[in-house]
């Protein structure tokens, strides 16, 4: 269906015709957005399966398939022994093994397609090549460090594991610890902690793996140690960690609904505490009851993890997001079912000659950042911000030649809004009086699209084709950006639009390996990444989510998007139709809807 749609905008007929504010507590000195996180799509539920052997296979290309799949599938202590029963006694010295379950790190690959097997020779052995794209590297404090290989192939060796019997062995394996990443997701839970930003004022998610087997009482302890420890070297420079020399006193104890936690925390004060009560409580929102706080033996503080939560909310609430596009150069807002709908927030004179926008709500103020073009064909950035309707407008001094959908930083210092936007191939750091300042970065081509996650302090960028990750501070205005992000390894290519879907989880659009347009969501990692649209058949030019819980009548992981100028949604995948454009004024040419977004 989508494809038809398609076709017939290709010919050139068109269609027929037809808030959040960022909540803080006012009771509390910290200042945290709103309520929790969305559950993560993807994450694995109930037990994994048991972990492969190497007589759950007498075929080649299985037997490997479940090798890469046995350093995953338990304690990270035991990865080179589960991988080293796959191998034979003359082979075991290929995969040295680590002294310490601190250096062991797995090397998590995704296969491109099926292992290719060539056929036994007379002496009975196989060799077995999988084509791989490089992931990351699994670290013991469970962060995905970008890749260290660039390997896109391994080749393998087997033998029978008796002359003539059953059973396989390796007897040429590469001299890494490789998984899969669906491995990964089998036998890890993906675990969110949370650091401080830089003033305190906000919670940052950082993404982890924790082995499923790993029982309650070694999940508090080994969340306490991450946070004790750096966050994930791409967050480094937007958030900020506990007090130096912080550490874990023994193990956590406890269970049943209380916790014992003993730390060594120098000066730890009330406020400090109170830091990590929030911090703890987040990050470990599965778990209910009391952890009792102790520094150096003496009880200090007792958590109640429900409550903590509760008093201290870590995203925003409110209303349900509004739906908006362009229509004949003006912002409209959209009716999609029965989901609340709102007012275009700007004066009729100022909304004009747009191309795309971004809105965004704040509390009691509106903030609009629109690309606008003029008869020189050029486009500009047009910025206010203020109560409703929006009024003041500053427009850049310069043009360019293509200008991305504007995404606004969502920082706590409503004097100073601030935003980045992608012009003519470079990241571009605005202001409420639209001035324009470039963003030095170390990625390679050209910057075609960027978009700021909900706590404000990560953003999502595309260059030269390829999807990144970095780090955002803002102070007093001025943004600073991680200038090394980190590669998201995407088995799209080409790579046009991104916007960000859950807490960790990014939606993006690019081609497939047999170069079909489609829209994908992935973790922030890489690990996770699932095919969400195939069937586009054009090329997708704007992507936009709302990456938050279910709310109303909006479904949770609600994105849409434009392609071949013509503007789509999910939550069913349907055409956005003329006729669904609210407000138009009579004699407006007619068109279709494009540059679909969200105000929240």
């Amino acid at each position: 269906m989508r494809q038809r749609v398609l076709a017939l905008l290709l010919g050139g007929a068109l269609l027929p015709a037809g808030l959040a504010g960022c909540g803080i507590p006012d009771e509390t000195e910290v200042q945290v957005d709103g309520s929790g996180p969305a559950a993560e799509a993807g994450a694995p539920n109930g037990s994994p399966a048991r972990p492969p052997t190497p007589g759950d296979s007498n075929e080649p290309g299985p037997f490997i398939e479940n090798y890469l799949r046995a350093a995953a599938a338990g304690e990270r202590e035991q990865a080179y022994a589960r991988a080293k029963e796959f191998i034979a006694q003359e082979a075991k010295s290929l995969l040295p093994e680590k002294q310490q379950s601190s250096e062991i790190g797995l090397t998590v690959v995704r296969l491109r397609e099926k292992p290719e097997v060539t056929p036994p020779n007379n002496q009975g052995t196989s060799v077995v090549t999988i084509k791989v794209q490089q992931v990351g590297v699994l670290r013991a404090n469970g962060v995905l460090a970008p890749p260290e290989a660039n390997e896109t192939e391994y080749v393998f060796q087997l033998r029978r594991a008796d002359p003539g019997g059953p059973g396989l062995l390796l007897t040429a394996v590469p001299n890494v610890l490789l998984v899969t990443d669906t491995a990964l997701v089998s036998y890890y839970r993906q675990r969110t902690i949370y650091y401080w930003n830089p003033d305190q004022t906000r919670l940052v998610p950082d993404l982890r793996y924790l082995p499923t087997s790993v029982p309650t009482e070694r999940k508090v302890t080994d969340v306490v140690k991450w946070l004790t420890g750096d966050p994930s070297d791409w967050l480094a420079t937007g958030v900020t960690g506990l007090p130096d020399t912080t550490r874990l006193i023994n193990n956590a104890t406890g269970a049943d609904g209380h916790w014992e936690v003993n730390l060594n925390m120098p000066g730890a004060d009330e406020r400090k505490l109170g830091l990590l009560a929030t911090q703890l409580a987040w990050s470990l929102s599965d778990l209910n009851g009391q952890l009792d706080l102790k520094i150096q033996n003496q009880k200090r503080r007792t958590v109640d993890l429900e409550e903590e939560r509760t008093a201290h909310a870590a995203y925003p609430t409110g209303d349900v997001p509004a739906r908006f596009s362009v229509y004949d150069g003006a912002i409209r807002p959209l009716a999609i079912g029965n989901e609340p709908r709102a007012a275009v927030p700007l004066a009729p004179a100022d909304n004009r000659d747009v191309i795309s926008a971004a809105l965004a709500h704040p509390g009691d103020q509106t903030l609009a950042a629109l690309v606008v073009t003029g008869t020189d064909r050029r486009q500009r950035l047009r910025v206010g911000f203020g109560p409703v309707p929006v009024a003041g407008f500053a427009t850049s001094g310069r043009s360019y030649g293509a200008i991305s959908r504007p995404t606004w930083l969502r920082s706590l210092d409503r004097n100073h809004p601030v935003g980045l936007v992608a012009a003519d191939g470079k990241l571009y750091r605005f202001d409420g009086a639209a001035g324009m300042t470039v963003v030095p970065l170390a990625v390679p081509g050209p910057v075609v699209a960027v978009a700021g996650s909900l706590d404000g302090h990560r953003i999502a960028l595309v260059s030269g084709g390829a999807l990144y990750v970095a780090a955002v501070s803002v102070d007093g205005g001025v943004v600073s950006v991680g200038q090394q992000p980190r590669p998201v390894a995407t088995a799209l290519t080409g790579v046009t639009a991104v916007d960000w879907l859950l807490e960790n989880y990014l939606v993006l659009a690019g081609n497939e390996p047999d170069r079909r347009p489609a829209i994908h969501q992935i973790t922030v990692d890489g690990v996770s990444e699932i095919a969400l649209e195939r069937d586009i058949g054009a090329e997708v030019t704007q992507l936009a989510a709302y990456p938050g819980a279910p709310a109303g009548g909006l479904p949770s992981q609600s994105y849409m998007y434009e392609a071949n100028r013509a503007a789509f949604r999910n939550n069913p995948p349907d055409i956005i139709k003329r006729d669904q454009v609210l407000d138009v004024p009579a004699g407006s040419r007619a068109t279709n809807p494009t540059a679909p977004f969200f105000l929240y």
